[in-house]
Formats: structure tokens, sequence, C-alpha cells
């Protein structure tokens, strides 16, 4: 069983004031916990070292897709491949930021295992950069116990979008007033006050930023606009490239364009699409069967096998069936995704507590691997899960 501490909650009206709204589920519970896992610091570097070794394994992977066509098997909209491999192709389209979603890890003596990689539109970042250090300082707790330097590590990842490989410390000598515009969809708190958190990391590490709704923002043969008609080099969308594809094939090809001419750049990249299609846990095991981290995938179902079918693109544990040996159907979630090319993994337990509850790792990931946080709830973690924080004992 994994250890866990008890803590005061922080009250709505301070996560208010911190700009986190989203904090009562609806069904009026609570959607931050009112507890801490206890980890200890070699958990914390395993964490650390598996999400590195993924993200490694995950661009051999990518080079093996690109370079085999692969697109099919991972449910790759056709209308994106152009823009997939133009990203590929050059260091200035920079991965910001990511998170890897893993089971096992903690006391009870279960291993690492990865579920899948949120590579495209992580969220939870709000909760992980601010909340876990704010929930340690109201409980008068160490705030440097944690395994947690999500927000630098951002800062340095937008820094790279000048320097690349160089020291970012060459960072100010190298800008050259390259402006970030940020955007998500108007109506969604969450969304909206991640994108903004991002933008404010980037502030801080230099770049001269903006904000825009996606449907304020103007896309033409010469580039990205704001609503004022303001240019900028670089773009940030928290919006699914897939859903970009399929909602808006006329942007996508835009897209495209824009990058093909050299008009701006597009984070994340398109080729994170690669990495956040399910479909790529199946070319991993291909390609590393061998590796601690991975679990059985395959495109077909698991014969005899206790297994997890998903879809190549989807969130919040929809349109996921948890299937036993024998095919018949343990537990699902419905949704919206089931339109998309399914995947079949092995499956694995999470970690529990002692009434349980199950706790899914989430480890962020900015050019290396720089926080760990929690979501507790069911077999299929979906949008009625709860955020847990950590602390290193």
């Amino acid at each position: 069983m994994i250890k866990i501490q008890k803590i005061n909650p922080l009250e709505d009206k301070i996560l208010e004031e911190l700009g986190f709204s989203w904090h009562t589920d609806k069904d009026g519970s609570k959607y931050v916990n009112n507890e801490l896992v206890k980890i200890s610091q070699e958990e914390a570097e395993a964490y650390y070292e598996a999400a590195n070794e993924l993200y490694d394994m995950y661009v051999e992977a990518a080079e093996h897709v690109i370079e085999n066509n692969l697109f099919f098997e991972l449910g790759i909209p056709f209308n994106l491949i152009d823009a997939i491999k133009k990203s590929w192709e050059n260091d200035v389209h920079w991965h910001i930021y990511g998170r890897f979603d893993l089971a096992g890890g903690l006391v009870d003596g279960k291993p690492i295992k990865l579920i899948e990689f949120n590579a495209d539109t992580p969220t939870s970042l709000f909760e992980t950069a601010l909340l876990q250090w704010a929930l340690l300082k109201q409980n008068n707790m160490d705030e440097n116990k944690q395994f947690n330097n999500v927000y630098d590590a951002i800062k340095e990842n937008f820094k790279r979008l000048v320097t690349l490989f160089d020291d970012t410390k060459n960072f100010d000598e190298r800008y050259d007033g390259w402006k970030i515009l940020f955007s998500s969809v108007e109506g969604n708190d969450e969304e909206e006050a991640t994108t903004r958190l991002l933008q404010q990391i980037a502030t801080d590490a230099g770049f001269n930023t903006g904000f825009e709704y996606l449907h304020n923002v103007r896309f033409d043969k010469d580039g990205i606009f704001d609503a004022d008609d303001n240019q900028y080099e670089y773009w940030f969308k928290l919006y699914p490239w897939e859903d970009i594809a399929h909602d808006e094939p006329e942007l996508a090809t835009i897209l495209t364009d824009i990058m093909q001419n050299q008009k701006a750049i597009i984070l994340n990249p398109a080729y994170t699409l690669l990495f956040q299609s399910k479909g790529m846990l199946k070319i991993l095991y291909d390609l590393f069967p061998d590796s601690p981290y991975l679990l059985k995938t395959s495109f077909e179902p698991l014969k005899n096998t206790l297994h997890v079918e998903k879809t190549v693109f989807g969130r919040e544990g929809a349109n996921v069936k948890i299937v036993s040996s024998n095919g018949s159907v343990i537990e699902q979630k419905d949704g919206p995704y089931d339109n998309y090319k399914k995947v079949y993994q092995e499956y694995v337990e999470f970690n529990k507590d002692e009434n349980g509850a199950k706790y899914q790792a989430g480890v962020f990931f900015a050019y290396e691997a720089c926080g760990l946080s929690f979501r507790k709830g069911g077999e299929i973690m979906d949008n009625m899960s709860k955020f847990v924080g950590h602390i290193i004992v």
C-alpha cells in the first residue's frame, strides 16, 4: 500500500486568487485532494530516470515511423503528415513540454510501467507546477521536499527555441525580440489558465508574448496574427492536432503552408501527434520488447490476457475498456472517440491506498523529466479523478 499524509486543504478563495477556478467537480466534490503521497528520494529518482529513458525511446520510435511511413498504423490524419515531417526535420520545432502517465514505482514494489504519453496538450500543469508548492506551504512543510522543477524547466525549454542544444545562458545575446502568441478555446477555464501560465513562463524566460482566443487568431500565407494584426513568430495552441485535422481541415492546410514557408513555428510541434497517438505504444513494444517500462501492446486484442482497449486518440479515460482474458468486458467508459483506431495494452494495476483507491503517477517532461504528481480514482482514470500532490520523506 502506498503511504498517504493527510493535510489541510487550500480554501476555494485562495485557489481562485491563484487563478485556479476548477476546484470543485460537477458532483460537488473537491478536485484537489487533502492528502499527499509520501515517496522516497530513490522513488523520485526512479521516476526521473524512467521518463528520460522513455522520451529517448519515443524519439527513436518516431524516426522509425517516419522512415517506414507508418502513419496509418498510428491513426495519423493524412492532412497532417507533411506538417509532421516538416517539424521533425528541423530542430527549431521544439517540444516544449509533455506528461508521461505511469503505473507502479512506489513502496509496494510494483515496477514503473508506461500507460501513455500526453505529448501534445497535457493539462494538470497548473496543479503540478504551482498548487503542490502551495499545499506544502499551507501546511508548514518544506517546499523543497518535492520532485518538482516544472516551472523552471519549462522556462529553460522556452529559451531553447532560440539556443536549441546550446547552453541557455546564451539566450540573451541570441534573442532577437521574437514573439509568442498563446491561444486556447474560449469558455474552458482549465485550458485557459494552463495556457496563460505557459504565457507567464515564456514571459519570464524573456519573450514578448500575447494571448488570443483561438477563434480570434488570423492565419494566412504571411503568418499568424492576433486580433490587432500583430504578427507572431511562434504560436502555442492548447488545442489538439488531431482536432485541427478532423474539425478544421482548412486550418491544417494553412498551418502546413505557414510552416513550409517558414512564416511561424507552432508549439507543441506537429510531430508530437506521433507521441500523442497510443498506437506508438505498439511501435515502442516492437522496437524495445525487453524494456522494463513497457507493457505488451498490439493492434489486435490480446488473447488469454487481461488487457486494456484504448483508442489511438482520446482523453480523460473516454472509450477505454478493461477486458478479461476470456474476452468479456470488466469495466468501460463511454465517450466521443470510438471512431478512432484501437490498441490493446496488457493490463497493469495502479498503486493503491488502504481504502483501495488507485493512484496514477504523472511525470512532466521539458527537455528532461521535471515534476511528479498523481491522479486518484478507479480502474479507469476519468474526468472525475482527483489531483494529489506528493512529498519526499
